[in-house]
C-alpha cells in the first residue's frame, strides 16, 4: 500500500472516526457526514483490495438480513418514499462499524484519538455546563432551560444523554491504553475526578432516563469489571455524596428527577397501595405512546408500519389514544420496533440482547467458579454502552435517529475489533 493509500484508507478515516465524540457535540450533520465517508472509503477499500473477510462473519450477516427486513417493511408501508429514506441508507451504520474494525486492526492509535477527543469534549463540557450552572449560561450566552443544564447542545437538552452514552466508551479507552502501556496509570486519579464532576452533571441535566443509564451502567460495571472494580465504586460513591448535596441545597433538582418521577408514574402506587392501581407504565404520557404502537403492532405484526413512521400513523383515528399517543416515536425502543417493523424486527433486535446478557453470565459464572476471564475491562465497557442502548425497561430516543445510531455503532466496531483478536489467540 503506497503512502497515499495509506493516507486515504487508514489515516484520514481515522481521524475521522477520533473526531466522533466532539461532532456529536455539534449536532446530527457532521458525525452522520464521518460515518458515511469511513463507510464509503471502506467499500471503496474493500474493493480495491479485497477486505472479503470482513464481512463473513456473524455479526454482519445479521445486520444484512436487519437491513433486508427494514426495506421490506418500508416497501409494505403506506408511505414508501418516506420510509425508504431511512432504512435504504441505514447499511453505512453497519459498514462504519465494519470501518472501525478495519481501522483498529491496522491503526491501533485509533483507541488514542478517541481517548484525546472524549477527554477534550468531557473537560470543555464539564467546565462549560458547570458554568451555566452557577451563572445560569454557558460560554456562548445560551440560558439554563429552568432546572435543565444543556450547555452547547441548547433547547435539544441531550448533554445528559451525551455523557452517559459515551461515557462506558471512554472509560473503555482509558483501560486500554493503559493496559498497552500507552497513557499512565498514575493520572487514574485526575480520571476519576473526571468521572465524579460528570457522573453530577448528568444528574443537573434533569433527564430522567440518563440519570437511570448512568446508574444501570455504574451497576453493570461493577458487577462485570476485574480490575477496576474499586476504582468506579469509589468515583461514584463520592459523586452520590454531592447529589445528595446538591438535591439538599437545591431541592428544585430533587423535585424533577425523585419527587415527579414518582408523582407521575406507577410507583407511587406501589408505595400507596402495594398494588398498581392504574395502568400507567411510566408516565401517562408514555402509556399514550405505547398504546398507540401497540394497536399499530396489533394490525401490521408481521412488517410493522415502516421505519420512521409512527410518526405519520399515531394520527390515524386506528391508533389514536388521546392527546400524547403522537410523536416522532413510542419513546421506547421494542416498542417502537414492534410498532414500525413487526415481530421480526423486535426478535432480531431482543435476541442480540438476549445473547449479551448471555455471554456477560456465562463471563460472571467462569470468572467466579472457574477463574477464567472470557471479556477484559476493554470488552466489558464497551458492552455495558450496548447494553444501555438495548436495555428495555426504560424510555429512549428514536431507534433511527441519526445521531443515535452514531453513538450506537461506534462501540460495536470496537468490540468486534477486540473480540476478533481475542478469538485469534486463543
Amino acid at each position: 500500500m503506497s503512502k497515499l493509500e495509506k493516507f486515504f484508507f487508514i489515516i484520514f478515516p481515522s481521524y475521522l472516526t477520533g473526531l466522533i465524540p466532539l461532532f456529536l457535540i455539534t449536532g446530527p450533520f457532521l458525525p452522520d457526514l464521518a460515518i458515511t465517508l469511513c463507510a464509503v472509503i471502506f467499500l471503496f477499500n474493500s474493493y480495491k483490495n479485497s477486505l472479503t473477510q470482513y464481512y463473513k462473519n456473524i455479526f454482519f450477516l445479521a445486520f444484512i438480513l436487519f437491513w433486508i427486513l427494514l426495506l421490506a417493511s418500508s416497501l409494505n408501508s403506506d408511505l414508501i418514499l418516506i420510509s425508504l429514506n431511512t432504512s435504504i441508507f441505514y447499511i453505512r451504520f453497519g459498514i462504519f462499524a465494519l470501518s472501525t474494525w478495519y481501522l483498529f486492526k491496522q491503526n491501533e492509535k485509533l483507541i488514542l484519538y478517541l481517548f484525546y477527543c472524549f477527554l477534550f469534549c468531557f473537560l470543555i463540557l464539564i467546565f462549560d455546563a458547570y458554568l451555566q450552572f452557577f451563572t445560569g449560561k454557558n460560554i456562548q450566552g445560551l440560558l439554563i432551560q429552568g432546572t435543565r443544564i444543556s450547555s452547547f447542545f441548547g433547547n435539544e437538552l441531550i448533554l445528559g444523554s451525551y455523557l452517559s452514552r459515551l461515557m462506558p466508551v471512554f472509560f473503555a479507552s482509558i483501560i486500554y491504553l493503559i493496559k498497552k502501556k500507552i497513557i499512565s496509570n498514575n493520572y487514574l486519579f485526575f480520571y476519576g475526578l473526571l468521572f465524579i464532576l460528570v457522573d453530577v452533571l448528568i444528574y443537573l441535566s434533569g433527564e430522567r432516563a440518563s440519570f437511570f443509564y448512568l446508574n444501570f451502567s455504574t451497576f453493570f460495571l461493577l458487577i462485570f469489571l476485574n480490575d477496576y472494580k474499586k476504582f468506579r465504586l469509589i468515583t461514584f460513591l463520592i459523586s452520590l455524596i454531592l447529589i445528595i448535596l446538591v438535591s439538599v441545597s437545591k431541592p428544585e433538582y430533587k423535585n424533577r428527577m425523585i419527587n415527579n418521577t414518582i408523582e407521575n408514574s406507577f410507583i407511587k402506587n406501589l408505595i400507596s397501595s402495594n398494588k398498581v392501581s392504574s395502568n400507567t407504565i411510566f408516565t401517562s404520557e408514555h402509556d399514550a405512546l405505547y398504546s398507540s404502537a401497540y394497536k399499530m403492532f396489533l394490525k401490521n405484526k408481521h412488517l410493522g408500519v415502516g421505519p420512521k413512521l409512527f410518526r405519520y400513523e399515531c394520527y390515524k383515528k386506528e391508533f389514536f389514544t388521546n392527546i400524547f399517543s403522537c410523536s416522532s416515536h413510542p419513546h421506547n425502543t421494542y416498542m417502537q420496533l414492534l410498532a414500525e417493523t413487526g415481530i421480526p424486527g423486535f426478535l432480531m433486535i431482543f435476541s442480540i440482547f438476549f445473547l449479551i446478557c448471555c455471554y456477560l453470565i456465562k463471563h460472571l459464572f467462569f470468572r467466579l467458579f472457574k477463574k477464567f476471564i472470557v471479556f477484559d475491562d476493554f470488552q466489558i465497557a464497551l458492552l455495558c454502552s450496548l447494553t444501555i442502548t438495548l436495555w428495555p425497561v426504560i424510555p429512549n430516543g428514536n431507534f433511527f435517529n441519526n445521531w443515535l445510531n452514531v453513538v450506537y455503532f461506534l462501540p460495536v466496531g470496537l468490540l468486534i475489533a477486540t473480540y476478533d483478536k481475542s478469538k485469534r489467540r486463543i
